[in-house]
């Protein structure tokens, strides 16, 4: 995703968090079909949630981790 909202640098360890919590989703789903365009995530607590949405809604404390960043430690 190119959006320039997204194009921030982020925590290593977010994007770690961020990649724990795909594969656990996509391991209690391995069908799913849908492939998220990133993970909605607390800065402070690493809890975050997978988005389909195109244009997530973040809360303060969030950040948003694009898939592209996700997936190119996973293949």
């Amino acid at each position: 995703m190119d959006d320039p909202d997204f194009t921030t640098l982020l925590d290593p360890a977010l994007v770690r968090s961020a990649r724990q919590i795909y594969v656990t989703y996509y391991e209690a789903h391995p069908n799913l079909v849908q492939r998220p365009i990133g993970v909605a995530i607390n800065r402070f607590t690493h809890r975050g949630k997978l988005i389909f949405n195109v244009k997530p809604i973040l809360l303060p404390q969030e950040c948003f981790v694009p898939f592209s960043q996700i997936e190119s430690d996973i293949y």
